[in-house]
């Protein structure tokens, strides 16, 4: 088993003991990510739809970090504090993943870390090179 820490500085550092991202044997897992700003540390967007914005954006540098990219998830799990915002979160993620929409499981959670109020994590194929 190949296994890689991935870090990149263009996605929030971890706010606890894990790895942004972890490739193995041609994968890549990535943590879950919150609405973080990777330059400042802090929260940004006061609904839904802007925090899936950032959300996603981390999502896809610690994805490019790893030799991926978004078309090459297979899998996302979205966890919403109030499942009353999955149709704007959903407006925003069909922008991110346009066709080919890879098996996601939503599911609404009574907290996330740091008043977040969406979290996104990614299995996805690592490029071949």
């Amino acid at each position: 088993m190949q296994k890689s820490i991935v870090h990149t500085e263009h996605a929030p550092a971890a706010v606890g003991p894990y790895s942004q991202g972890v490739t193995v044997d041609g994968w890549v897992f990535t943590s879950g990510q919150v609405a973080l700003d990777p330059r400042t540390g802090t929260l940004v967007g006061d609904n839904a739809a802007a925090q899936a914005e950032q959300a996603l954006r981390n999502v896809k540098s610690i994805l490019l970090a790893a030799g991926s990219t978004l078309e090459s998830v297979i899998r996302a799990t979205v966890y919403l504090t109030d499942m009353d915002d999955f149709s704007a979160f959903n407006a925003v993620y069909s922008r991110y993943f346009p066709d080919s929409f890879p098996a996601r499981a939503c599911v609404e959670v009574s907290r996330l870390p740091l008043g977040a109020l969406v979290e996104i994590d990614a299995i996805a194929r690592v490029q071949q090179r």
